[in-house]
């Protein structure tokens, strides 16, 4: 059966530390999917770095996506959507489709929603995800993309902590939900949402439940370029 590999983020552990168990939905838990998933760290590539755009961890990126398509993965994608900004070396590097973030899925849903509508952004810190990440040419474009944050959370700080804890899934759902009442409230233009963090995903199925419009995660997005994938 076909492989997806993931890029992961440098969590800090020491040497022969395993890592906590992902929760459910997680892109790195292996529930989560019908397909083997396996991965390699992305070395000295730490959410801090990634998050603010740290160009230099190109080369431990590619590294990385070069050890997974060696150990077999048909597919690649990445634990963080900041880490978009290596889409273009990582595609070149590697004969294997690459996704890095879920934000590659922002022209393919503008166009599936009325011109009207907008789409809300649910990142990890909204500081950091600017328009240069959308790799969207049409103003009018940009303009439907509402950006909302959790910064400042519990979330956010765990994450910044080296090693961080084990994910705190209650604490991401107070958050996101919190963040997208927000922005609903000074847009009611919204008419989906797409989840930037790859740890997201673990409160997904409760914000469908919550917002009753689509909600788009990363693992939709592997999940739709392992089925183009032909069975070996």
């Amino acid at each position: 059966m076909n492989t997806l590999g993931i890029l992961r983020l440098d969590r800090g552990l020491p040497p022969g530390t395993p890592a906590a168990d992902p929760p459910p939905g997680s892109i790195l838990n292996p529930a989560t999917f019908e397909f083997p998933i396996i991965s390699e760290v992305a070395i000295g590539a730490g959410v801090e770095r990634v998050v603010k755009g740290d160009a230099t961890l190109e080369p431990a990126f590619v590294a990385a996506a070069h050890r997974l398509v060696d150990r077999g993965a048909v597919a690649i994608s990445s634990t963080c959507g900041f880490s978009i900004r290596h889409q273009r070396a990582l595609s070149q590097a590697v004969p294997v489709p690459v996704v890095t973030s879920n934000l590659l899925l922002l022209p393919l849903l503008l166009r599936q929603l009325p011109t009207k509508a907008k789409i809300a952004v649910l990142t990890y810190d909204s500081r950091h995800c600017g328009e240069d990440l959308f790799d969207l040419e049409s103003p009018g474009d940009r303009s439907r993309i509402v950006v909302g944050g959790i910064e400042g959370g519990k979330f956010w700080h765990d994450e910044l902590k080296t090693p961080p804890p084990p994910i705190d899934v209650h604490s991401i759902e107070i958050d996101v939900a919190a963040c997208i009442t927000r922005l609903r409230h000074s847009n009611p233009e919204i008419a989906a949402i797409l989840f930037e963090c790859a740890a997201f995903p673990s409160v997904t199925a409760s914000i469908r439940s919550q917002s009753r419009i689509p909600v788009y995660d990363i693992t939709d997005l592997c999940r739709m370029t392992m089925a183009s994938v032909a069975v070996s």
